[in-house]
């Protein structure tokens, strides 16, 4: 186990994956982050997809003309999917379980990369199709996951946007 900012620092968009399968205890574990992620009023606006089937993995790759590439050598996916007539906090919640994730993916030695669906067009059709995603959900992301098939350098703390801190 990492601390957290070796966490941080080490997590990176992978887009690319072998063929091993990812454990179910992994993804188990990674599905508790998520239900753990804070939300507005812990309405817990969300359900969440998740998706090991070759065969649908492969088909969401054509979500979007550009970004979804990584499924398809992905071994598993969560779509994520909130209910936006719970609560006006819908999107920051579903993005917040989604970045726990991802940093979940990365503390089990996985890889993972964010896709985003909502507002992109003709995606939702296809993903709410391929994960069976309910009426009255909004899918707001797809996330794929798998064992790294790529190498990315960790974030340089000395490049970080520093500019970018206002201290008041």
């Amino acid at each position: 186990m990492q601390n957290f900012l070796e966490l941080c620092r080490n997590r990176r968009s992978i887009r690319t994956y072998t063929n091993q399968a990812v454990e179910p205890d992994k993804l188990d574990r990674i599905l508790q982050c998520a239900l753990m992620s804070p939300s507005g009023k812990r309405l817990n606006p969300w359900k969440f997809y998740v998706l090991t089937d070759e065969a649908m993995l492969r088909k969401l790759a054509g979500c979007r003309t550009y970004g979804s590439q990584m499924f398809q050598t992905a071994m598993a996916a969560v779509v994520v999917a909130l209910d936006a007539s719970l609560t006006d906090t819908w999107q920051s919640d579903g993005a917040i379980a989604a970045h726990n994730i991802l940093l979940a993916a990365e503390d089990e030695g996985l890889g993972a990369c964010w896709c985003q669906i909502y507002q992109r067009e003709g995606a939702e059709e296809l993903v709410r199709e391929v994960a069976g995603v309910e009426e009255g959900f909004t899918v707001l992301c797809v996330i794929s996951l798998g064992y790294k098939n790529e190498e990315r350098k960790q974030y340089d703390l000395a490049k970080l946007a520093y500019d970018k801190v206002i201290k008041v």
